[in-house]
């Protein structure tokens, strides 16, 4: 049972399936961790997410379900040695989780000295990461390995659990708590429901019987000051105000909270994938060579190391900065995949169907197409969009001078069809 001082977020974690909030991908009543548990097992996996989205809840209440020996180590603080004497353990027990925290930070040796165990099924891998696996798990270890994504948590989601708080927690349900605006609470915690909980906790103590504002919370978060940990909340804030800041096209900015990072012993190659990110969100086709640039960085960084990396980050951060801005590709993928929701599997135009077979031309497969090379311009109007949403336009060419370039070609091609 939880003592009374513990953290907010610690004593309204969940401990079933039907208190854990969102991920009903997963566990929702069709989801698939819902199924497994249901029959009584489940694969090593991998939980992949961003902070304070149910990782470690979830691990926790799928060996408290299905009654399993539980182990949990921290990939920051634990090595070769104690994964081995954790199998050691588990050869003597039938079912056994190994939960392994950021386990993106484990090395490959470190991973390896699992792959045995895994294979044979000793124990039950769970890892838990904020990072692509594909780019941190070894590529052994995450074939053996169910890869499931968590997703952020919604701003209903969020209010919901504040909710909860006031009504469930066995301090906060005696208190008169009124919240007038929620803002604030929501930002700073960016999603993360457990840096939500122990914010919120933080204010009511400072609130006085107050209403919680939004500048109640400001004035509450800014007494809240911490030194840079690469492991814990202020980590996901710098990250988020280096990305911010070349988003915004202040070099300075951005150089100094890289600096922050680089002191603070931050992964190096972490930074550079972020970059890469960024290079094509934020900038995109305003400057095709931010992409190009960004991933020469990633490459030299991972090859050349600490300090000298340093150099080429400061080089290519400043250039991503100061450049132009534009997220009309990552708006247009955005809008895309909102439609193919929306409008499901439309079937793709016959002219524009593979036809390696004879019945298939027989249908009428590829029929009609014409060979854009053959034409002026190598370029003929003809139709490639499901006859249902033909003309619609997701692409929109930022006003930056390449893309106007782009906006131009498009319209002296397509007319207006797509109103260019």
């Amino acid at each position: 049972m939880l003592h009374n001082n513990a953290p907010l977020a610690e004593r309204l974690r969940p401990q079933n399936l039907d208190q854990v909030i969102g991920q009903q991908h997963l566990v929702g009543e069709k989801g698939v961790i819902r199924r497994m548990m249901a029959a009584g097992s489940i694969p090593s996996m991998i939980l992949w997410g961003p902070p304070g989205v149910g990782k470690t809840t979830l691990a926790n209440i799928i060996s408290q379900q299905l009654n399993m020996n539980f182990y949990t180590l921290s990939a920051i603080s634990s090595g070769v040695k104690e994964v081995r004497e954790v199998i050691e353990k588990a050869k003597y027990h039938t079912k056994t989780i190994l939960f392994i925290d950021e386990i993106h930070r484990f090395s490959k040796s470190q991973q390896d000295a699992l792959l045995g165990a895994v294979e044979k099924g000793v124990i039950t891998l769970i890892g838990a990461t904020t990072e692509n696996p594909s780019f941190e798990v070894i590529p052994a270890l995450l074939s053996r390995c169910q890869v499931y994504i968590l997703k952020s948590h919604t701003e209903e989601e969020l209010k919901d659990l504040l909710a909860r708080a006031m009504k469930e927690d066995i301090i906060l349900s005696s208190k008169e708590i009124e919240i007038k605006e929620y803002h604030a609470l929501l930002n700073i915690s960016g999603g993360d429901a457990r840096k939500l909980l122990n914010l919120f906790d933080l204010v009511i103590s400072n609130a006085n019987g107050a209403a919680i504002t939004d500048e109640l919370v400001m004035s509450v978060a800014h007494q809240k000051v911490a030194m840079y940990d690469k492991g814990g909340e202020m980590h996901y804030d710098i990250i988020s105000a280096f990305i911010k800041s070349i988003r915004g096209s202040d070099p300075n900015a951005a150089i100094y909270w890289l600096a922050r990072m680089i002191e603070g012993g931050e992964d190096l190659k972490f930074i550079a994938r972020r970059l890469l990110i960024l290079a094509s969100e934020d900038i995109g086709n305003a400057n095709p060579t931010a992409l190009v640039l960004a991933n020469e960085c990633f490459q030299a960084v991972n090859v050349i190391g600490y300090p000298e990396s340093e150099i080429i980050l400061a080089q290519t951060v400043t250039y991503l900065a100061a450049t132009a801005k534009s997220n009309a590709s990552y708006m247009a993928i955005k809008q895309a995949k909102a439609l193919v929701r929306q409008t499901g599997d439309l079937p793709v135009p016959l002219a524009l169907r593979n036809a390696p077979t004879k019945l298939m031309k027989d249908e009428g497969y590829g029929k009609e197409y014409k060979y854009s090379h053959d034409y002026e311009n190598n370029f003929v109007n003809q139709e490639f969009m499901p006859k249902e949403l033909s003309g619609t336009k997701f692409y929109e060419p930022g006003k930056t001078a390449r893309e106007e370039e782009l906006r131009q070609r498009l319209k002296f091609l397509w007319k207006d069809k797509y109103g260019y």
